[in-house]
C-alpha cells in the first residue's frame, strides 16, 4: 500500500507541476499548483515527517497558493499581452531549458550509489525522539547561526522592499497622531448660542 501511495503522490506531483507550466488559463495554474503542493505532503507523510507536510499544506497551500489564486482572479490582466512578450524570449528560454536537460542527463549518468546505502535503507531507523522535536534541535542547535542568517537576509528584503515601493506624495492627507493627542480642547470645541429661528 505505501508503494502504491508514494507512486501515486509522486506521479500527481511531477503531473501538477507540468500542468502548472503548461496551462494556458492562471488560474488553472494555480490550482495545478495546490496539486502539487499537496502530493508532495503526502510524500512527505510517507516518509515519517508529518510535520514538514502539515506545514507545506498550511503555509503553502492554505496562504501563498490561495494568495496567488485571489491575485490571478481580482486582477484585469491582459494575458494576450503577456504571451506576446513571452513569445519573443522563446528561443532564448528553450536554449537555457535545453542546457538544463543536459545537465541532468550528465548528473543521471554520473550518478553511483553509495557503499551499502541499500543494507542501510533496508534497516529500521530507530526513532528515539518525534520529527518535530529533531527537525527542531537540528534548526536551533546545529544551524542555528544559518537560520539566524537567513531571518536576517528576510529581513533585508522586507526593509528594501518597503523602501522601495513607498512614495511620499504631498498631495494626500496623512494623519498626525501627536497633533491629535495634543491638541487643546479649549481651542478645538466652540460653542455657540443659536438662537430660536435663526441660522448659524
Amino acid at each position: 500500500m505505501s508503494v502504491f501511495a508514494f507512486y501515486l503522490f509522486a506521479i500527481s506531483a511531477i503531473a501538477g507541476g507540468l500542468f502548472t507550466v503548461i496551462s494556458r488559463q492562471p488560474v488553472h495554474s494555480v490550482l495545478w499548483l495546490i496539486l502539487s503542493f499537496i502530493s508532495a505532503a503526502g510524500l512527505f507523510v510517507l516518509l515519517g515527517a508529518e510535520f514538514v507536510a502539515m506545514l507545506l499544506v498550511i503555509v503553502y497551500v492554505g496562504a501563498v497558493a490561495v494568495l496567488f489564486l485571489f491575485v490571478v482572479m481580482m486582477l484585469d490582466v491582459d494575458f494576450a499581452e503577456l504571451k506576446a512578450e513571452m513569445a519573443r524570449y522563446m528561443p532564448l528560454a528553450l536554449l537555457i531549458g535545453l542546457v538544463i536537460l543536459m545537465q541532468f542527463v550528465m548528473a543521471f549518468g554520473a550518478w553511483e550509489s553509495a557503499h551499502g546505502a541499500a543494507e542501510q535503507l533496508a534497516q529500521p531507523v530507530p526513532v528515539d525522539r518525534h520529527n518535530t522535536e529533531a527537525l527542531g534541535v537540528i534548526l536551533y542547535d546545529q544551524y542555528f547561526l544559518l537560520f539566524q542568517l537567513a531571518g536576517l537576509i528576510l529581513l533585508v528584503a522586507m526593509i528594501g522592499a518597503i523602501v522601495l515601493t513607498l512614495r511620499h506624495r504631498q498631495d494626500i492627507k496623512r494623519q498626525d497622531i501627536l497633533a491629535q493627542m495634543y491638541r487643546d480642547p479649549a481651542k478645538a470645541m466652540e460653542l455657540k448660542d443659536v438662537k430660536p429661528g435663526q441660522g448659524l
